[in-house]
């Protein structure tokens, strides 16, 4: 009877590991700062609660497109946690924990799920889509906005402003315009970036 390695079993059984590089770290790190300095961009206050438009949910979208799922999320968690720590780099120059009694704290608590779905959704699209790739990378990003930005977002409004969920909604209804437009330009910008650095999107999404 043939008998079989210890390694080559435990190789077998074992479940992948995620590894994480001193490259992996710097891009986080580099597209963490990319969505404070555009979040720092003027906001424009929007409907009866205030919740401003900003530049933030363009920089989430774009960072999850290049980076992929994990790297992404990781890279919009760390802007979060930052700007919950206190550094003012949220929203109107904000940051602290007193953030999260805003209207607007359902929006910024989905970011990284946002980013997590909208990657996830893009590596699906540079694996296996070879045409059309701006149409299917926007679908990318809106399907984290869908998906977890705007239910969050109207949950977060609901609960801090008390008001009737529909209308929460309803105030909701004001960001889809501006939310298509930011995703459609992260669309463009992250293939412009895959054609600038190729490596960037081998590495990411295995292309």
């Amino acid at each position: 009877m043939r008998t079989i390695p210890a390694d080559a079993t435990s190789t077998s059984t074992s479940t992948p590991r995620l590894r994480v590089g001193a490259r992996d770290l710097t891009l986080i790190s580099v597209f963490a700062a990319l969505i404070a300095v555009l979040t720092l961009i003027p906001a424009i206050p929007v409907g009866a609660l205030g919740v401003p438009i900003t530049l933030q949910t363009l920089a989430v979208s774009l960072t999850a497109l290049v980076l992929g799922a994990w790297r992404g999320a990781g890279a919009a968690a760390l802007y979060v946690v930052v700007g919950l720590a206190g550094v003012p780099v949220l929203a109107k120059f904000s940051g602290g924990l007193g953030v999260l009694a805003g209207p607007s704290a359902g929006y910024l608590l989905a970011f990284p799920i946002a980013a997590l779905i909208t990657g996830a959704l893009a590596t699906l699209v540079l694996r296996r889509v070879r045409r059309l790739r701006l149409l299917w990378l926007f679908l990318a990003a809106m399907g984290g906005s869908i998906l977890a930005t705007h239910p969050l977002g109207i949950l977060g409004m609901s609960l801090n402003a008390q008001i009737p969920l529909a209308q929460a909604a309803a105030y909701d209804m004001l960001y889809w315009p501006g939310d298509l437009l930011k995703n459609l330009l992260a669309a463009a910008v992250a293939l412009r970036v895959f054609k600038a650095f190729p490596d960037l999107a081998r590495r990411n999404f295995g292309r």
